[in-house]
């Protein structure tokens, strides 16, 4: 299978249990924090997935806006059996596309992946890249993500390891 017979498309609720599947084996390697089931529904609008020629759920990520010209890929899985098939790129391309289609400027990534994002034009950071007013607001919202993205001391546990990374559009 190549990159070109990946099919990406917006999830659906349908696809959510096909998601959790691929998401267990790496929740409990800590590679990826895990996620209730009612926490998978509630998010369906910010993941695509993509499928294979029989159609399968074969991979998915999210893009969850954190900002006015900031967001982030989250929860980026794909199939065992599927890795180095360009699953996980074709993904990556579409979560990209649709927040430049969002006017979003500036994609981050809390990742242990750095060589495959980094092909994709994403850059290690050290800091926040923020304005202080910014981070004044962001500080206010309760996802982890945004605490990550702001390296809260609250979310330490969860980022232990992983590698901050932005890419520009």
């Amino acid at each position: 299978m190549t990159h070109s017979q990946i099919r990406v498309r917006p999830a659906r609720t349908s696809d959510v249990r096909s998601i959790q599947a691929i998401r267990q084996p790496l929740e409990g390697s800590r590679v990826l924090l895990g996620h209730e089931l009612v926490g998978l529904y509630e998010a369906v609008p910010e993941f695509l997935v993509a499928l294979d020629e029989n159609d399968f759920v074969v991979g998915a990520g999210a893009l969850h806006i954190m900002w006015e010209d900031l967001a982030e890929v989250r929860s980026m899985v794909v199939a065992e059996h599927m890795r180095g098939h360009g699953v996980g790129r074709a993904l990556l391309e579409a979560l990209v596309a649709r927040a430049a289609e969002l006017g979003i400027a500036r994609v981050f990534c809390l990742t242990f992946e750095v060589e495959f994002f980094a092909k994709s034009g994403f850059v290690e950071i050290s800091d926040v890249p923020v304005d202080p007013d910014t981070y004044a607001q962001m500080v206010r919202s309760h996802d982890d993500g945004v605490a990550e993205f702001l390296d809260l001391a609250r979310v330490k546990q969860n980022t232990l390891g992983n590698t901050r990374m932005l890419k520009t559009l």
